[in-house]
């Protein structure tokens, strides 16, 4: 089948790739405008873009290209922008979605169901109306997700099943779709510096979700620091201030439900990657000190 691929991130180049090795003629690849990388740096393009080029294929960032060719279909994969009724009249396109829609319509469902805490998310192919992840919906699969998974290896568990899924439904048709429920609707709106902020009011758990999704931060002296990774710690820490610096060895900080939280990597300002052993002998840590968000 003749193809217009939308798609820009790194879980859409899966999807692309089984596309292509299914044999079906991706007749252009419309991605993102390359970003220029810090002062006087390239362009970098997206890694949809990257893929495409490497392939041989046609890419191009203005999506009215694709009117101009022979597709028969379009196939959207986290695109990152709602197409215009001259693509949508060109047509027919079908959306390669990483939820359980109608839960996590929008541009970030996979941070957002860690954030939530969802134990099950999934993927759906749906058919592309002009609102928002809306259309009817020709196919899912579910999928656990794992309590420890960060949004980088749920992205590509996800983007993996959904390569499979579509190159299935292309080969034996799509058939008629199903339309969406009415009820459960949930909206995923985009990851902020905000959402990605450590609120040590909350609970260890809720930290933990936020670091798994990446670039969680708080601030320690006055100063951003990222953590990278961390769990929850079996001990309590019930007479604490939220963000208080627990014991002397570790790093465990004190959260608002009398729970804590078991830093084990992060990143200073300006600074390599650290365990926490390094960073609390290297900022010569006192028992009491706290973190704020």
């Amino acid at each position: 089948m003749r193809l217009a691929y939308f798609g820009s991130p790194q879980i859409a180049v899966e999807p692309l790739h089984a596309l292509v090795e299914a044999g079906h003629d991706i007749v252009v690849v419309v991605t993102n405008p390359e970003r220029r990388r810090g002062r006087g740096s390239a362009r970098t393009p997206t890694p949809v873009g990257a893929t495409a080029e490497r392939l041989g294929l046609t890419v191009t960032s203005d999506p009215l290209d694709a009117v101009a060719g022979s597709a028969e279909l379009g196939v959207v994969v986290a695109y990152g922008r709602i197409l215009g009724p001259e693509v949508l009249a060109a047509f027919p396109v079908v959306n390669l979605h990483f939820s359980l829609l109608p839960r996590w319509r929008g541009a970030a469902p996979v941070e957002r169901a860690i954030l939530a805490g969802d134990s099950v998310t999934g993927v759906c192919l749906m058919e592309v109306e002009p609102t928002l992840d809306t259309g009817p919906v020709f196919c899912s699969i579910e999928h656990t997700v794992s309590p420890d998974v960060t949004a980088a290896a749920l992205a590509a568990e996800l983007g993996h099943l959904g390569a499979g899924m579509l190159v299935d439904a292309l080969s034996r048709g799509l058939g008629d779709p199903v339309p969406q429920a009415t009820e459960g609707v949930t909206y995923a709106e985009k990851i902020t510096a905000a959402d990605r902020r450590l609120d040590w009011s909350r609970s260890a758990s809720e930290a933990v979700r936020t670091v798994r999704i990446g670039g969680a931060w708080s601030t320690f002296r006055g100063q951003r620091v990222v953590v990278v990774a961390a769990e929850p710690s079996a001990e309590r820490s019930d007479d604490a201030v939220p963000g208080q610096v627990l014991g002397r060895t570790g790093l465990r900080v004190a959260c608002g439900d009398g729970s804590a939280l078991e830093v084990l990597t992060l990143r200073p300002a300006g600074r390599k990657e650290q365990d926490a052993s390094q960073f609390r002998n290297g900022a010569r840590l006192l028992p009491g000190e706290t973190f704020s968000g």
